[in-house]
């Protein structure tokens, strides 16, 4: 591709150089790079790109684009920009032939409830034989494969050349999770939106956003990216102030819920153990839904999905036959072991609100104890003592005990956030062990439950490893809790 192409829209100030030149390939990496490569430097959190652009032409870089004030001497073409994440979206998006306007794409934005919206919505399409690709927290699925992600939402040069997969294995449609991250960080910029989908808004992230008002600005940016549909749930607060900013929208509106009036929303509703009824209301008409997971949660979750679905055509009785064949979710109150004593659930909560609605789904079905397995995640500064004081809180006022461990706690001291999360459980009097090795706290948790408790073990959920330092190590709570069981029901035999 000649250079021209790849920079087409894209606002510079020509430095120095030619523009008409070869751009093999676009790296913001500099050890990606290649013979006639465009290298990208971008200005990140702890490492700047524009320090590596003397290795970036050493290794065959011919075009290198800025954002700082520097000086090359090396005979390269070099471009300034504002931004140079907003140029990486847009030359990535124009080297990979703009696929985003070939594809039927759905963002989905919101704290917590977008994996299993995506899921439900995979199974609605699939139910028909209609293909889709997804985008988000447990990975990038095309077809039968799946693949891990490095974040939620990739980084936009990765994020296009998912979208160029898709359309080469002949998938038109794709529903992606869209963090606050990548909408502050300009990862989704220039990417066409047919559907933006609003889940909820509850603390999180706030070591980047700093207030909720501003991590609710970051998640808003979604919805002047779409071209045809907005779907709001209209029983959040934030949800609501969304409705109306987007009311004069020349996009179509539409809401769901339970609560608030909206357009689309479920009535007698039934929840059971292992999973939920109720009737679902839409302009069409309504229709039983049967969703294989407990909770009001799965309620909402299964709504923004028929919601989405009813804005691609589908009929009630594909939408209805989508959720029902959804058995369950990795991660999303798995029960990863059950005996006539024992029931023990993974679940990705890791936010107070989704932590809450976890025990609370539980709890009507629980003869027992609740028997909580939790740590936090490392967050600097004051915004990570409050969130560790926040989710204490919730252990405290609704589990019967909690076996407070680590969770991913990378290179800050693991025994400093086990002690800030002990120090807010004591002030709300809640029962607690604290056991710093997540597995022997897993084990512990076992141990002490008794016949009808129930075991949450909450904040990895889907997640196989664990990070401690720099190092990242396997850890698969579903394949530890079966080994402690089984090396427990062997000690019994015996």
């Amino acid at each position: 591709m000649l250079l021209t192409a790849l920079v087409k829209d894209l606002q510079y100030v020509l430095v120095k150089g030619d523009l008409h030149i070869e751009a093999a390939a676009v790296a913001y990496d500099s050890r990606d790079v290649v013979h006639n490569g465009v290298f990208v430097a971008i200005s990140g959190f702890t490492v700047d790109g524009h320090r590596f652009i003397d290795k970036a032409i050493s290794l065959g870089a011919t075009t290198i684009i800025v954002e700082k004030d520097v000086t090359i001497d090396a005979g390269v073409t070099v471009l300034k920009v504002a931004d140079t994440r907003e140029a990486l979206a847009r030359v990535a998006a124009n080297f990979y032939q703009r696929p985003t306007e070939q594809l039927n794409l759905i963002g989905i934005t919101g704290t917590n409830g977008k994996t299993s919206t995506t899921y439900f919505l995979k199974s609605i399409f699939e139910q028909t034989g209609t293909s889709i690709g997804i985008i988000g927290t447990i990975g990038t699925v095309i077809g039968d494969k799946l693949t891990k992600n490095k974040n939620t939402t990739p980084e936009s040069l990765n994020l296009q050349h998912i979208f160029a997969d898709m359309i080469d294995s002949h998938t038109k449609h794709c529903v992606m999770e869209v963090s606050s991250h990548a909408l502050n960080l300009n990862r989704v910029a220039h990417s066409s939106f047919n559907t933006g989908l609003f889940t909820n808004l509850t603390p999180d992230h706030l070591e980047l956003h700093n207030t909720m008002s501003e991590y609710f600005e970051a998640k808003a940016k979604l919805f002047d990216m779409t071209t045809d549909y907005n779907i709001i749930n209209a029983d959040d607060k934030y949800g609501r102030l969304l409705i109306d900013r987007l009311a004069n929208r020349k996009v179509k509106l539409l809401t769901y819920g339970i609560e608030q009036d909206a357009d689309i929303y479920a009535s007698d509703i039934h929840y059971f153990a292992d999973y939920t009824t109720y009737t679902a209301h839409t302009p069409k008409g309504s229709i039983m839904i049967q969703v294989n997971l407990p909770g009001t949660i799965y309620v909402y979750n299964s709504l923004a999905a028929i919601a989405t679905a009813y804005c691609n055509q589908f009929s009630l009785q594909q939408i209805a036959d989508g959720i029902a064949a959804v058995d369950g979710i990795k991660g999303r109150l798995e029960v990863v072991y059950q005996d006539e004593d024992t029931k023990i659930i993974v679940d990705f909560a890791h936010t107070e609100d989704s932590l809450e609605k976890a025990l609370l789904t539980i709890r009507p079905f629980t003869k027992g104890r609740i028997i909580l397995v939790f740590g936090v995640y490392a967050a600097d500064g004051e915004s990570g003592q409050e969130k560790r004081r926040a989710m204490a809180k919730v252990a405290a006022s609704f589990a019967d005990f909690a076996v407070v461990t680590s969770d991913n706690p990378k290179e800050q001291d693991n025994n400093l956030i086990i002690r800030e999360i002990v120090e807010g459980i004591e002030a709300y009097e809640g029962k607690y062990e604290a056991i710093v090795d997540r597995r022997d706290a897993i084990a512990f948790a076992i141990d002490i439950s008794k016949k009808d408790d129930v075991i949450l073990i909450a904040g990895k959920g889907h997640e196989t490893s664990q990070i401690v330092g720099k190092t990242e190590i396997p850890f698969n709570e579903a394949e530890i809790v079966r080994e402690i069981k089984g090396n427990q029901n062997k000690l019994k035999m015996h």
